[in-house]
């Protein structure tokens, strides 16, 4: 075995890693791997008088940036594994990657990170932790030197982390690495990348253990991970196993309350994008649990993985704010998750996606006034909680049971009796402020409608009571 490149630490078997997550609680539910399909699992009793809303009543934005890691330009190196796994007749995979830098510089990430946070942008940016086999991000990176490592990652670490969600994009992103050598697998076809078919036909385990190792390596080098995403079609044709590796793998290295994943996303029509709450279970218990899938609603029209000429912020939103695929999606209160690639936004160093990008955070806030941007992670417990706290009217109070907290937690009930009303929780009551605009919801208000009120609140772990006073 390479010392320099080691499995799950203790090199433990497939048969061990699953015995070592039983151990840390995270048994499989009976009967779920029968399923061909995401199971959705456990849903609570819910009354009929009170509907869970978007936090603040406002809809959730954000950004899912793809195939970014520090400093390795990653599709350069990708293009020619891409060009060999299609045995070179692919002529998507024939474009001048010799002409494009090796390196995305970190004077660009700054430029970027420093942008988004003064704009308010968030989402989720990918950290790749053995980009295209160059160099693992725990050990070295040839080309560049220990200090210029160190720095990045630390800038991801302090620019970006408070604002964006960390995922590994599986290990490479191109090759599958052997778990029992640390080397990749010597074919280079399409059954051993992981874009394509290495995850048809595994089991749960040999995935999870696979993902443990990617997010091994960002713990490793100090950044904290609550989910992952899915490079190209890895996962495609093995969903519900992917479901259940995330959730294990995710729980069994860091330690996640709600582990997500990032893998599918509807760039037009009427399917949701809202997010998927799966494998849900134990809700009342000591341990409970799920996984979220979190859906994108674009196709990267900011430039592409490739570099080809961006689509521009058109197709997102147009330039007299009426149209595009967000103002669909926004208007009917779904998340606005949109997608986009590191290697696209740098454009070769033109920046021609971070332009597209620009503009098209500019028109969602010159036509929107009730956005949200959010983590994914943050997308993901507000939804987890939405769909598993269980809601029951009792005479004039509404009772919760969450199995997770969630900040801004929004409901609209309409009540027996007028009232007030007043958040009873383990710590002691407290009145809800009113007020008279929705725009001005945030947790600890409230707002009349008619017979109905709207309660925004932050939802302890466990019971709470709506409570109504005079």
């Amino acid at each position: 075995m390479n010392p320099a490149i080691e499995p799950l630490p203790g090199a433990c078997t497939r048969r061990q890693f699953a015995a070592r997550l039983t151990t840390a609680g995270l048994a499989l539910v009976a009967g779920t791997r029968r399923g061909l399909g995401q199971e959705a699992g456990e849903r609570p009793g819910r009354a009929a008088e009170v509907s869970v809303l978007n936090p603040r009543e406002r809809v959730p934005v954000g950004w899912i940036i793809d195939d970014s890691t520090c400093l390795v330009n990653l599709n350069r190196f990708a293009m020619p594994q891409f060009d060999e796994a299609h045995g070179g007749r692919n002529p998507a995979y024939h474009r001048p990657w010799r002409d494009w830098p090796v390196e995305i510089p970190d004077a660009f990430v700054r430029r970027f990170g420093e942008w988004c946070a003064a704009h308010g942008v968030k989402g989720k940016y990918s950290v790749v932790p053995y980009p295209a086999c160059v160099g693992r991000l725990d050990r070295f990176l040839p080309g560049w030197t220990a200090r210029e490592l160190r720095e990045s990652l630390e800038l991801v670490r302090t620019l970006l982390g408070p604002h964006w969600d960390i995922h590994p994009e599986m290990l490479t992103h191109t090759r599958v690495v052997d778990l029992r050598t640390g080397q990749p697998y010597p074919e280079a076809d399409l059954a051993h990348m992981e874009n394509w078919d290495w995850t048809t036909g595994r089991s749960v385990d040999e995935i999870a253990a696979y993902q443990a190792l990617a997010l091994q390596i960002l713990k490793n080098v100090g950044l904290p991970c609550e989910g992952v995403t899915t490079p190209g079609g890895y996962g495609s044709r093995a969903r519900p196993q992917l479901a259940r590796a995330t959730l294990e793998s995710v729980r069994a290295v860091f330690g996640a309350e709600i582990p997500h994943y990032f893998r599918d996303l509807h760039e037009a029509g009427p399917a949701s994008v809202a997010p998927r709450v799966e494998l849900a279970a134990d809700l009342e218990g000591p341990d409970p649990r799920c996984v979220v899938s979190i859906l994108g609603c674009t196709g990267d029209w900011t430039g592409g993985w490739d570099n080809v000429p961006p689509e521009g912020a058109d197709r997102f939103i147009t330039a007299d704010l009426a149209r595009g695929r967000l103002v669909e999606v926004i208007e009917r209160g779904e998340p606005a998750m949109m997608v986009c690639h590191w290697t696209g936004l740098y454009w070769n160093g033109q920046e021609r996606g971070f332009q597209v990008f620009q503009e098209v955070v500019r028109r969602l806030h010159a036509r929107f006034d009730h956005l949200l941007w959010m983590k994914l992670s943050e997308l993901a417990r507000y939804w987890a909680a939405r769909e598993l706290t269980r809601l029951e009217v009792r005479g004039p109070a509404l009772e919760l049971r969450a199995p997770f907290a969630c900040p801004d937690f929004t409901l609209r009930w309409r009540p027996p009796a007028p009232g007030r009303p007043h958040l009873r929780t383990a710590h002691g009551i407290a009145a809800l402020a009113e007020v008279e605009n929705p725009r001005w919801l945030a947790a600890g208000r409230w707002l009349r409608q008619g017979e109905e009120i709207t309660a925004c609140f932050d939802l302890p772990k466990g019971r709470s009571r709506l409570e109504l006073a005079g």
